[in-house]
């Protein structure tokens, strides 16, 4: 009986190696996929409410939006965590976002007790992604950023907003099992 258990814990364990997001359920953006091409698809995304921080180093901004999802809230709610998380560079440097699972909208997601903090709406539009795994590195993002442009710019559609990384894994996911994308918002017609 010992043996059937200690074998039943292996399976499981190894599972869970190979499958950190079937154990693991996050709350990801809805959208709809309104047009899929070899190597990207668009979407339309809805309004969306994220809580975000200007950064200089990932780290530090990663820190301060786990912090809040915590409990370093107005009303010290801990908040499950999503997918996505966002990074771009609007130009006024780089900014990092974390969504907010769909019951909060601006009336009652807690405030957070970091001034750098804001909690601030995405308004609905269509978003060009391509997906790719591995590490989510400058050089990865850069590299699937420059294939979407290319293959955007072919297909004529106008791009409209600053590339966009998205991980959607934690850093314990073996790369081959990752979900990253390089994303632009577009003028979808």
């Amino acid at each position: 009986m010992k043996d059937i258990y200690l074998r039943f814990l292996v399976l499981i364990f190894g599972i869970s190696l190979f499958t950190p997001n079937l154990i693991m359920a996050y709350e990801e953006a809805n959208y709809e996929t309104v047009y899929q091409a070899e190597q990207f698809d668009v979407r339309r995304y809805g309004e969306r409410l994220v809580v975000q921080t200007s950064y200089g180093d990932q780290n530090g901004g990663f820190r301060k939006l786990f912090n809040y999802i915590s409990g370093s809230n107005d009303s010290s709610e801990k908040i499950a965590m999503t997918i996505p998380v966002t990074q771009s560079d609007p130009g006024e440097g780089m900014v990092m976002q974390f969504y907010l699972p769909s019951k909060f909208d601006k009336s009652n997601a807690p405030l957070p007790d970091d001034g750098s903090l804001e909690i601030s709406s995405i308004d609905a539009g269509h978003y060009a992604a391509i997906r790719f795994s591995g590490r989510s590195t400058e050089k990865n993002f850069n590299k699937y950023s420059g294939i979407l442009r290319k293959e955007l710019e072919r297909d004529n559609v106008l791009i409209v907003g600053p590339a966009i990384k998205a991980t959607y894994n934690g850093p314990f996911t073996l790369p081959r099992f990752r979900r990253n994308e390089s994303m632009f918002l577009v003028d979808w017609k």
